[in-house]
């Protein structure tokens, strides 16, 4: 590499690191701890390059980004943050920032990006729009490399004009990038419309959904189990689109382009909606997140009910430990729980034992090794929810919580298999039909009435 880079960090190491990498890597470094020393450095010409954190003690790099872009169009920056959420990501793309980076960062990653914002120039920026504050429910937090590359691309997405894909598991928090997506682009002045697959009901449901949406932005909520009828309509609908036409969003918990190989989703609607593909990690792929996110939802709890609370390093311990089938939402409804129950300020972990001992800790959506029986595969999750004890028994009544936890996926399976049509499902299972209906009131299973293509 060659040029002069500057570094600004109020993290003395981190100065240092990065001013021993980049000298060895061939460039001059000038690194400070004061946004105002930085900014008097870019305002004489000096730097080819700018490093800089969002937080230090004489203000916020971020709100610097579009000052140096008037003073040295074409100068480039790099964003590092401690700050591990969607805004930082997104704050950093609005103001034209070369790259970011969450901290902890990887070095040899960071001194390639260097690297190649040192060869290339960057374009002189548009007028930066400012900066937004994430609404206070919007859970999207982690620092994770999983979560740092999805905030990323909904960073570079969120005005381009092309339908957007949002998959992922329940409780991961579709509907919530759809939204971040919608707030954070040109259309955030416009409606945001969520449509079920009743909204298109009906001759003028279509329109009437374009009527709501005004050229904002549409939703369309978990669109595989959408019927055959439906699916064509929303084909219909797209093709009718014209100027003024709305930003066009889905999502989805299964794989659409599997379902299409199935001949349960049209192929016209698959593609029509291919534009950008966004997954949304489940919490088994981002386990060093479930720790902050706790800390989110306790934070969250203080402002909303006014009760502080903290977890033991026991109770952060298991909560890390435990697969959360649910995902996000699971994990916030447990920790609201907590804020309610817990006798202490201080969670204690078998407080957390007594309140997970109640949700087996089945893994979502993992399917059986080739050549498994079914009980074998039951032994290891049921074996893998007593060692999530530590030695310890879990707490009272485990055959009937193991039982209701198996129950939901078998009835929820059937009920697909049959197209929510609960007679036959009740048939299927060898139960009555009354038995069928009070089982999917109790354990709050979603039935949804669809043509099955066999």
């Amino acid at each position: 590499m060659d040029g002069t880079v500057l570094v600004a960090d109020d993290d003395r190491t981190i100065r240092t690191v990065l001013t021993q990498a980049l000298t060895r890597a061939g460039c001059k470094v000038h690194a400070t701890s004061s946004l105002m020393t930085l900014m008097r450095w870019v305002e004489e010409g000096k730097g080819d390059l700018v490093i800089s954190d969002v937080i230090m003690p004489d203000g916020n790099g971020l709100d610097a980004l579009p000052r140096i872009a008037k003073l040295r169009p074409g100068l480039p920056v790099i964003v590092i943050s401690a700050q591990n959420t969607i805004m930082t990501a997104i704050q950093a793309a609005e103001a034209e920032a070369f790259d970011y980076l969450p901290k902890p960062f990887d070095l040899p990653d960071l001194m390639k990006r260097s690297a190649k914002a040192l060869e290339q120039k960057r374009r002189i920026p548009a007028a930066p729009t400012p900066a937004r504050e994430p609404a206070d429910d919007l859970p999207l937090v982690g620092r994770t490399p999983a979560m740092q590359a999805l905030y990323r691309l909904v960073a570079r997405v969120m005005n381009a004009d092309l339908p957007v894909l949002i998959t992922g598991e329940s409780g991961t928090g579709k509907s919530l990038i759809a939204r971040a997506i919608h707030d954070f682009s040109d259309r955030r002045t416009l409606p945001f419309v969520v449509a079920q697959a009743s909204d298109l009901a009906g001759i003028d449901g279509p329109a009437t959904l374009l009527a709501k949406a005004r050229g904002g932005s549409i939703t369309f909520d978990e669109i595989a189990d959408y019927d055959a009828d439906t699916q064509a309509r929303v084909v219909r609908m797209l093709d009718m689109l014209g100027d003024k036409a709305p930003r066009v969003m889905a999502t989805s918990q299964t794989d659409l382009a599997a379902r299409m190989q199935a001949g349960q989703v049209r192929q016209d609607l698959f593609y029509r909606l291919g534009g950008v593909a966004i997954h949304v990690p489940s919490l088994r792929e981002r386990v060093e997140d479930i720790p902050l996110l706790a800390e989110h939802f306790l934070a969250k709890g203080e402002r909303d009910l006014g009760t502080i609370r903290r977890l033991s390093p026991g109770a952060t311990d298991l909560i890390r430990a435990y697969s959360w089938p649910g995902n996000v939402r699971q994990l916030e409804n447990t920790i609201r729980r907590l804020l309610v129950t817990a006798h202490e300020a201080e969670i204690a972990r078998a407080e957390v034992e007594q309140i997970l001992g109640q949700q087996p800790a089945t893994e979502a959506r993992v399917g059986m090794a080739d050549g498994e029986r079914l009980s074998a595969s039951v032994a290891r999750h049921l074996q893998r929810y007593f060692d999530l004890h530590g030695g310890q028994l879990p707490p009272p009544g485990v055959y009937q919580r193991i039982l209701r936890e198996m129950e939901i996926p078998l009835i929820e399976i059937a009920l697909d298999a049959t197209a929510g049509n609960q007679a036959k499902c009740a048939d299927l299972l060898g139960i009555n039909r009354n038995t069928l209906r009070k089982k999917i009131t109790e354990l709050d299973i979603r039935v949804s009435r669809r043509r099955k293509l066999m």
